[in-house]
């Protein structure tokens, strides 16, 4: 199966998008080989801005590209572009809804070695608490194509939440990535598994497993996290009566959450979340680290046996 990492799907999309349009620009804070950047500035190194470890000024910088016409995509790791320049994102960017379009890499543990400071486990939560702002996780290389495509033809600000580690392809040429929309990758009438980035993998995964066991399993691909498809997640609490969400992001403020809000407006069902359990990461391996704190299609198994015993007993 064929892998690669979405920040490296990214970079190239970038630079194929920037040969179409000359009015898309590109910041980046000095990690341009990290980011994939890299691609642009080679292409169009008129059009490339390496603003340094000065996360604000590039923050602060694309908003005025973006209101003098041109689209600024503005790219550091995650932790960085979302932590370090808040003010300028909220003030500068979202408040006026300026055009610019955050793509911020290496976000949740699976970032590795690097370690808790430079692991972003909070940034989907505070990007969806600011007003005006879109944000959007995606879940393979062809999701990712697709939905920076997307990033330039919608004018307002957006955040894209990118990784470091290779995934494997989920989608083929087939798919259609639309702001807003989940797209069911598979159906089932037990429980519903709903998953962005990294973890849609291992949902398919678990949702595979646990077919050996006669436990039917819907697995929703929820890449937009704001504004979240509201329609899809009733329909599958109708159907299913049961969710659990699944996200490499920390169980408070992140997809679990945006999920939980929509069920206890409409229709109030038994949820778990699988996701980083309100602590910060390690240095590690990737893969040990995704085991170590529950992010694998065998604690959503787990995730999915509690929530239909939970529904069972109601």
């Amino acid at each position: 199966m064929s892998k690669i990492a979405t920040r490296e799907a990214y970079g190239k999309a970038l630079a194929k998008l920037g040969a179409e349009n000359k009015n898309i620009v590109v910041l980046d804070a000095d990690l341009s080989k990290s980011t994939n950047t890299a691609h642009f500035a080679k292409e169009f190194p008129e059009r490339f801005f390496d603003m340094g470890v000065a996360e604000q000024n590039m923050l602060g910088t694309a908003a005025g590209l973006a209101a003098a016409g041109k689209i600024p995509f503005a790219s550091s790791f995650a932790m960085f572009a979302t932590g370090r320049a808040f003010e300028q994102i909220r003030n500068s960017i979202a408040y006026p809804k300026l055009n610019v379009k955050i793509a911020a890499t290496h976000a949740g543990i699976s970032v590795g070695e690097d370690g808790a400071s430079h692991q972003a486990i909070e940034d989907v939560a505070i990007m969806r608490s600011v007003p005006n702002m879109t944000v959007i996780v995606p879940a393979d290389g062809t999701e990712t194509e697709q939905v920076i495509k997307a990033a330039v033809e919608m004018n307002g600000p957006i955040y894209i939440r990118l990784g470091r580690l290779a995934l494997p392809i989920i989608f083929d040429e087939n798919y259609k990535f639309e702001v807003g929309k989940a797209v069911t990758v598979k159906e089932g009438s037990d429980v519903t598994v709903i998953a962005c980035g990294l973890m849609v993998g291992p949902a398919i995964e678990a949702a595979e497993q646990l077919a050996g066991e006669n436990i039917k399993v819907k697995v929703i691909n929820m890449a937009t996290i704001k504004p979240i498809d509201r329609d899809a997640i009733v329909q599958a609490a109708k159907e299913t009566k049961a969710i659990v969400t699944a996200e490499e992001h920390n169980i408070v403020g992140g997809l679990g959450s945006a999920v939980a809000e929509v069920l206890a407006q409409t229709v109030p069902v038994v949820q778990e979340m699988v996701g980083v359990k309100d602590t910060f990461g390690e240095s590690g391996a990737p893969t040990e680290l995704l085991e170590k704190y529950g992010l694998t299609a065998k604690d959503i198994v787990t995730a999915v046996k509690r929530a239909i015993e939970r529904k069972t007993s109601l």
